[in-house]
């Protein structure tokens, strides 16, 4: 009998790896697919042909401009976007063991914003922005990173003390709208030239990257990611609680700084070039624990990555509404996606804590 209850579970776990390895099968497939439209179309409409001559090279017309400039660069920054975002939303959701927790609902993006605000608006006086982008991109980087890090702290601070969702989920909009006084207050001393570039900065767009500030993005998410696959192992043991984890000697202190340096890393170097993009770090994590059904990292990590930069290139390609010379602003799109899993987790939540 003994036997057969091994030999079962067995083949369940079996079945189990199985299963979950043809999910990143698809996962894969389905990224590579939705980044290739993602090239195909847009708001001026191209033939095939005239794309795959133009990513070939063997182009010199109006269309290898379009793809090679526009829209490649366009989609990678789509890809990086959604990884990060989702990444560090997995992260915050662990760490402070709440299901609503992620960089634009908590207000890490609004830290990173104020960083910028910083930046844009806080030179404003005798400057234009072309000397501003002469100090170079890091500028803008390095403070988005550091109001993001900021916004950490005060938010882990406040989660040692408080552990309801909800209330957690109001000071998160509170310390939101704090911020966003402060930078309105900004806005209404700053120069005409520099509020029309931050307010444009704000609306969030994947299209208006150069290729230094791709490039970039492109470092600090790639270090960012590395950041946070060392941290799996780091991010189970969380699961089970702080002090639990300490016994299993894990260092909590410097698993807490280096999640605070990925997620900062991660979601402020996305506001600094993209503006604050909204509910993705929130949406993913959940669509993807709902996918593998497991609470292990190694798993959700990979699944998450995968996820995000599908539903963000599946986003830009809504929001050129390809055929339409109207481009709707990204964050219109991702909040259109993510505030119906909000709305579904918050239900969740209210039904699972009356059934006590």
């Amino acid at each position: 009998m003994k036997q057969l209850k091994r030999s079962s579970g067995r083949y369940l776990e079996n079945l189990s790896r199985r299963k979950g390895a043809m999910i990143f099968v698809i996962m894969i497939l389905l990224l590579m697919v939705v980044f290739v439209l993602d090239i195909f179309l847009g708001s001026v409409s191209l033939h095939p042909s005239e794309v795959i001559r133009a990513l070939s090279g063997n182009s010199r017309t109006g269309a290898e401009m379009i793809i090679m400039e526009f829209r490649l660069p366009k989609a990678f920054t789509a890809l990086l976007v959604g990884m990060a975002l989702s990444v560090s939303g997995l992260q915050m959701q662990t760490l402070f063991r709440n299901p609503l927790a992620g960089p634009y609902v908590l207000g890490v993006s609004s830290g990173a914003s104020l960083g910028v605000a910083f930046v844009i608006l806080g030179f404003s006086s005798g400057m234009t922005m072309q000397s501003l982008q002469g100090l170079g991109n890091w500028l803008i980087t390095v403070a988005a990173w550091t109001g993001a890090g900021i916004v950490m702290m005060l938010i882990l601070v406040v989660s040692s003390r408080i552990r309801d969702i909800m209330t957690m989920l109001i000071l998160g909009i509170m310390l939101s709208g704090g911020i966003s006084a402060v930078v309105t207050i900004m806005q209404y001393f700053s120069n005409e030239t520099m509020l029309k570039a931050y307010i444009i900065w704000t609306m969030g767009s994947l299209g208006n990257l150069s290729a230094a500030q791709l490039k970039i993005l492109a470092l600090s998410v790639t270090a960012g990611l590395i950041l946070a696959l060392v941290s799996v192992r780091m991010l189970n043991v969380l699961l089970l609680g702080e002090n639990y984890a300490g016994s299993m000697g894990l260092n909590i202190k410097f698993s807490r700084a280096l999640i605070f340096i990925t997620t900062s890393l991660l979601a402020g170097s996305v506001t600094a070039f993209c503006g604050p993009v909204g509910f993705i770090g929130i949406a993913v994590p959940h669509i993807v624990r709902n996918i593998f059904r497991t609470s292990d990292h190694s798993i959700l990590l990979p699944g998450t990555l995968l996820t995000g930069g599908i539903v963000m290139l599946i986003s830009d390609i809504v929001s050129q509404l390809p055929g339409s010379d109207t481009i709707l602003p990204i964050n219109s799109v991702t909040s259109l996606i993510g505030i119906p899993v909000v709305i579904w987790v918050i239900m969740r939540n209210r039904h699972n804590s009356s059934s006590f």
